[in-house]
């Protein structure tokens, strides 16, 4: 029987060691490792337009009508339609667009806004980002069917598929073929010379590169620095007539001496006339900490503001520090909504009644104990 001499079984051992060390030192020696099977699972979990990376599943309408009333409704209406936290989701389709693949009214300038299903084209986009983004205060907490009950729920809201429908991966591909605007993706638009949308072959931004005299550094004062402010047009003129988004009038140079975020010259309808709300006294031990609470979360404040955590806006705790004994200021803050004291996110005009709001006011302005 043939033995394999001691001396070269060593120079072959160090031979391969060489080799694998230099395969591993080659990019980042001493630097992270590769993921393993499972670790790249976890974050594997797009859906492909062709289906690739969807998960065997199925869900009811009647179920996703469940979920969407205890989980989303909060945020965007119960039948989808709200535009006051995110843009409407339902609405804008007819019978023809199913037929056709085609949104009419996106070629309707009357039309006074565009929900998300006028513009998806495809089924995939809605059940991926509804599994790794949805619910917005807990991301990908929906199991496999709640997903696919929400998206059917949404197809119905649509009248894209009937009450007593069940959605899995085994029809999902036959529900795209009726998605309204499953034929209406195109690049022929301003982002790359096209007149389908503007009328002329213009690129949407209109810079030209600075070859002498240039800024050594862009000193940003406001969201734009002043030569990108109308880089894109006059944004107020892009404005849609529902829902939360608000422009400003980019051909204009911004004020002087204002603060970023009320730099911004807002072109949107007048401000109501703030609601007679009677005064109530900021005295400490005057509203009780659970029943402002409850109203909280009663009026789905609790939406978009922790007690002592920032979600899309403040925390409570943080609006209590900032305006301490101002409770008339905060119930009129409350009624009217307004943008720009937290951020650039709006706050919508809320509807709760002149009492509840001088209550959570008045909770506020006492340092929002709980």
């Amino acid at each position: 029987m043939f033995k394999f001499p001691k001396e070269l079984a060593m120079v072959v051992a160090l031979g391969l060691a060489g080799v694998v060390s230099a395969q591993t030192s080659a990019a980042y020696p001493g630097v992270g490792r590769d993921a393993t099977a499972k670790e790249v699972a976890a974050w594997d979990i797009d859906v492909r337009p062709d289906f690739k990376g969807l998960p065997a599943g199925s869900g009811t309408v009647a179920k996703g009508q469940d979920v969407w009333e205890a989980k989303c409704a909060q945020c965007h209406g119960f039948f989808g339609e709200s535009g006051e936290v995110f843009s409407p989701l339902v609405g804008g389709i007819g019978k023809e667009d199913i037929q056709t693949g085609r949104v009419a009214k996106l070629n309707d300038a009357s039309f006074p806004g565009r929900t998300t299903f006028m513009k998806v084209s495809t089924l995939s986009t809605i059940w991926d980002y509804i599994n790794r983004a949805m619910p917005w205060t807990a991301p990908k907490t929906l199991s496999t069917e709640e997903v696919y009950a929400v998206t059917a729920f949404l197809l119905n809201l649509n009248g894209i598929v009937p009450d007593d429908f069940t959605l899995s991966e085994k029809n999902i591909r036959e529900v795209q073929q009726r998605m309204p605007n499953r034929n209406g993706m195109t690049t022929a638009h301003n982002m790359w010379p096209g007149k389908e949308f503007s009328g002329t072959n213009k690129s949407d931004t209109r810079n030209v590169a600075c070859m002498k005299d240039c800024a050594p550094e862009a000193k940003v004062a406001s969201f734009l620095p002043d030569f990108a402010r109308n880089a894109h047009g006059n944004l107020a003129e892009q404005n849609r007539l529902v829902g939360a988004q608000r422009g400003a009038d980019t051909t204009q140079p911004e004020p002087k001496g204002a603060g970023a975020a009320a730099k911004v010259v807002a072109v949107a309808p007048a401000a109501p006339k703030a609601p007679d709300v009677k005064p109530v006294a900021a005295t400490a031990g005057n509203v009780d900490g659970k029943a402002a609470v409850a109203l909280l979360s009663k009026h789905n404040c609790t939406v978009c503001h922790g007690v002592d955590k920032k979600i899309i806006g403040p925390a409570f705790t943080d609006v209590a520090k900032k305006h301490a004994g101002k409770a008339d200021y905060l119930a009129k803050k409350i009624k009217l909504g307004g943008s720009g004291v937290w951020g650039a996110i709006p706050m919508p005009a809320q509807s709760l009644s002149d009492a509840d709001a001088a209550i959570v006011a008045t909770w506020l302005a006492n340092g929002a104990a709980k």
